[in-house]
């Protein structure tokens, strides 16, 4: 089945995007974010999202257009320090967060992509990230059971991708990706090269086309979230 769509904007339209839906979006930090449909959700104007993200982008870019605009009612993230914009909304209440450590939002979307509801883990145990949440010993330590997490739709980005839906990340790209395609109604992928079918190693295949909804290709600024160089001497 050829998955291709026109751009960002037909992409969003096919998958039916409606005030209040649950979007997944890749990424890490600005690394492999998928920048053309965050614009186009800006376009659409889409109001009280959820977003599940590692991180909210930075005041300008990424996730931080939507903050922006006021379309976001809650993020599920890890860490969120890099947006001075979003620490103001959530210190003035016009925002939701629940905030997650690292490995703990890594497996909630694993586990709901692999249907399993819920799991243990000791990370949190004993700390704000636990309260009001189930406990459990298993061979004399605690663990916190943690619910698995599905959205509505996810947003992905990778390197390559068919006509077909089966994608190729490149290096650190590949972060939440992956996760998150298996943990979505719909999937959209944006990519900066779409092949012909066949074209891409069936070995080197990352997201199996079976979990994409729509494609297509996009451009990129590929921002440095914070550039960091040596002193010369």
């Amino acid at each position: 089945m050829d998955k291709r769509v026109r751009d960002a904007d037909a992409a969003i339209e096919k998958a039916g995007l409606r005030d209040g839906a649950a979007i997944m979006m890749g990424g890490f930090g600005l690394c492999g974010i998928p920048e053309n449909l965050i614009a186009a959700v800006r376009r659409a104007g889409t109001k009280n999202l959820t977003i599940v993200s590692n991180n909210a982008g930075v005041d300008d870019f990424g996730i931080g257009l939507l903050l922006q605009n006021k379309q976001v009612k809650k993020m599920i993230s890890t860490y969120v320090g890099e947006n001075k914009l979003f620490e103001r909304m959530v210190l003035s209440g016009e925002i939701e967060v629940e905030l997650n450590p690292q490995g703990t939002l890594s497996e909630r979307i694993r586990a709901g992509g692999a249907g399993i509801p819920a799991f243990y883990t000791p990370t949190g145990y004993g700390t704000m990230i636990a309260e009001g949440k189930e406990t459990r010993e298993f061979a004399g330590r605690m663990y916190v059971l943690e619910r698995a997490l599905r959205a509505d739709l996810a947003f992905v980005k990778a390197w390559k991708g068919d006509a077909w839906g089966n994608l190729v990340y490149r290096k650190t790209t590949r972060n939440f990706n992956p996760m998150m395609a298996t943990a979505a109604d719909f999937v959209i992928a944006e990519v900066e090269e779409i092949v012909e079918p066949g074209r891409l190693e069936p070995d080197h295949v990352h997201t199996p086309g079976i979990y994409v909804n729509a494609i297509f290709p996009g451009a990129y600024e590929k921002r440095i979230e914070r550039r960091t160089v040596r002193k010369r001497a």
